[in-house]
């Protein structure tokens, strides 16, 4: 089996980052105008990258598949973003935003990074300051914050239900500020095709322009992806429909190993599907859980009545309502973790007692809220959002509580990177979403906005000359044979693709569409062993059936919106296959990874103790502390396992308990 090295430094864990930091190569400002580097993904990590590199002096070609990077999909990041800044005076610290992010990763993340990513919150404020960033503010003119999931302080900042938006409109003028000066070259409306190694190292990437279909290669001394997540794999997500994972298995195919893709996030606070062929799912903001209680009737036939529109929410008398989550866990009420709230909402519609139309949703009720503070009060801080919940689904929620539902909304897993935030594969390395490194098994509300600026702004500045100083730029040019090589390769495939696609019956989206089916009902909320093989067994019959009648209209030298989905759902099924692999290996129940065969029972001594609950994730520390790396074997082959163990110095792994 092979190994990795995670090049965590050595000390002690408050001193790690700032050692490193000190003792880190530098390149100086001469030598590093002679440094190129390509960027992948123009959302707040790579932006954030792309306009500090370029800042500091390096040559940056960024690339986005979007008309502009401002359409990069950190846009729909709604409620806010984590920083342990203390405003609120209530207790809050670096130590304790690291402690809450390693047990709401359900002790499968690496300390090391976590510590960094919870010292650097605090400079990412003053940063998105600086550039002018909205935030809400308090009558004195303090930054303002609110509570989020999985944490008993209010350490969120935001800007109404925008705060996604907001900081990628900084990001973007950072970054537009670079390109105007010419130091950044921006390709807008270019999909990556491929990774280009130059004697194992990753010195370029294959692209096509989407609206020429010209397929060309880009050189550099290094690559940084910061592609996002791979939630689409399910088809209905919360996610933009163009988030794909091609740039990073791409990566994979090429050696550059996938780490935990089992572990994928269900949000809890999303509008409910309705209809077969719904394209996407809308999200609402966690931080409407402030506010908002959650609850459903405690008799199924009530809910029933209330599906058939014989009674509304207004009907049902308080005593038998079921405030669930605040019966479940007192201590956190609404705000407990996504995983568990998502879980929680499922057993009550399980249960018979869910309240949309298909029995899928439950109650988000704002109505002592309003009493509480006034309607004002709520449109100030929510009014975006209630707006957007009005349009989608026709009822007020001032005046009636909001239908939510549980859906895939963000990835843990992705490409394994270590302390540098590189690759195993030398050269390339991996920002936000994309890798795996800061949430493990299940991510707090309003900490993706946090690692991707850490990530862009803070963390690869500082770790990229490791690698670049042991490199000689300029050296790699795309005439070297490794290149011409993969663009062959992008052109065989794209011409599969199109020479299949002529005579194809089933449009792209009947195959996604079948794919993402499959993986919500046995890779979704909750998996066992027997679903795991059955969609083990049944994917490869889908990617058969692909690339056998597939229907591609049109062209490869035009905009084809057609063939670029077909080439992302021909990754999302090999992508698919090996998420079930490591779900399937991984016998044990953590974070949004929820085995029916490990959940805690009543002759538990935790749930006689009464310190957790029947049903919850039941952890196995002694055979699955550590990060499942996969290596790539094939179409259709198993691929190779390769295991990170995890240390914990600083923190115990205990019984996640949110009573």
């Amino acid at each position: 089996m092979s190994s990795l090295n995670s090049a965590i430094p050595s000390g002690d864990l408050a001193e790690k980052w700032t050692k490193y930091k000190a003792t880190a190569p530098l390149i100086n400002p001469a030598n590093k105008r002679k440094f190129s580097v390509i960027v992948v993904g123009s959302g707040l990590a790579g932006g954030a990258a792309a306009a500090t590199l370029s800042e500091l002096g390096y040559q940056v070609k960024c690339f986005c598949y979007q008309d502009s990077p401002r359409r990069a999909h950190s846009i729909a990041a709604q409620g806010g973003i984590n920083a342990a800044k203390n405003y609120q005076n209530d207790g809050d610290s670096v130590w304790r935003l690291f402690y809450d992010t390693i047990k709401g990763g359900d002790f499968r993340s690496r300390e090391a990074n976590v510590h960094r990513l919870a010292e650097v919150s605090s400079n990412i404020i003053d940063q998105c300051v600086a550039q002018g960033v909205p935030f809400a503010r308090e009558y004195g003119g303090l930054l303002a914050n609110r509570s989020f999931g999985g944490a008993q302080v209010s350490r969120t900042f935001y800007a109404r239900g925008q705060t996604g938006q907001q900081l990628l409109i900084g990001c973007y003028q950072a970054l537009e500020k670079e390109i105007a000066r010419g130091v950044v070259q921006m390709y807008p409306r270019t999909e990556m095709m491929d990774l280009v190694k130059v004697n194992g190292h990753a010195k370029g990437i294959v692209v096509r322009d989407l609206t020429t279909g010209e397929i060309s290669s880009h050189a550099a001394d290094c690559v940084i992806l910061a592609t996002g997540g791979y939630g689409n794999v399910f088809y209905l997500s919360t996610n933009a429909m163009g988030c794909n994972v091609m740039a990073a298995f791409r990566a994979y195919k090429r050696g550059a190993y996938f780490a935990n893709p089992c572990y994928t996030q269900i949000h809890p606070t999303c509008i409910p599907v309705s209809g077969d062929y719904q394209s996407k799912l809308t999200l609402m903001s966690e931080s409407l859980r402030n506010d908002g209680r959650i609850w459903v009737p405690k008799s199924a036939d009530v809910a029933a009545k209330i599906r058939a529109g014989e009674m509304t929410a207004a009907d049902v008398p308080e005593a038998e309502r079921d405030y669930y989550l605040e019966r479940k866990y007192p201590s956190f009420g609404n705000l407990a973790p996504r995983d568990i709230s998502s879980r929680s909402a499922k057993e009550a519609c399980d249960e018979g007692r869910g309240v949309a139309k298909s029995g899928l949703g439950v109650f988000l009720d704002f109505k002592d809220a309003i009493n509480r503070l006034g309607k004002d009060a709520i449109k100030a801080r929510y009014g975006n959002l209630f707006q957007m919940y009005e349009k989608i689904s026709g009822e007020d929620p001032y005046s009636v509580p909001m239908k939510i539902y549980p859906a895939v909304h963000y990835t843990m897993g992705g490409l394994w990177v270590d302390y540098n935030l590189m690759s195993n594969l030398p050269g390339l390395h991996v920002l936000g979403e994309a890798n795996f490194s800061d949430h493990g098994a299940n991510r707090l509300g309003a900490s993706a906005l946090m690692q991707g600026l850490a990530d862009g702004y803070f963390v690869i500045p500082a770790t990229l000359p490791s690698y670049l100083v042991n490199e000689t730029p300029g050296k790699i040019t795309t005439a070297m044979p490794e290149f011409r090589e993969a663009e062959e390769s992008v052109h065989d495939r794209v011409n599969l693709l199109m020479k299949n696609g002529t005579k194809g019956t089933r449009t792209v989206d009947s195959f996604h569409r079948e794919l993402g089916l499959l993986m919500w009902d046995k890779c979704g909320m909750a998996r066992n062993k027997a679903g795991l093989e059955e969609a083990i067994a049944k994917i490869p019959g889908i990617r058969e059936d692909f690339w056998a009648n597939v229907k591609i209209p049109g062209d490869s030298t035009q905009v084809n919106m057609e063939l670029e989905k077909a080439g992302r759902v021909a990754d999302f099924i090999d992508f698919a296959e090996m998420t079930c692999h490591d779900a399937l290996n991984r016998e044990e129940s953590c974070g949004g990874h929820f085995r029916e065969e490990y959940q805690f029972t009543e002759d538990d001594p935790d749930v006689k103790s009464g310190y957790t609950n029947p049903g919850e994730a039941k952890r196995r520390d002694d055979e699955f502390s550590y990060v499942a790396a996969w290596g790539d074997n094939g179409p259709g082959k198993k691929p190779e396992l390769i295991k990170e163990e995890l240390e914990f110095e600083a923190v115990k792994p205990s019984v996640r308990s949110y009573k």
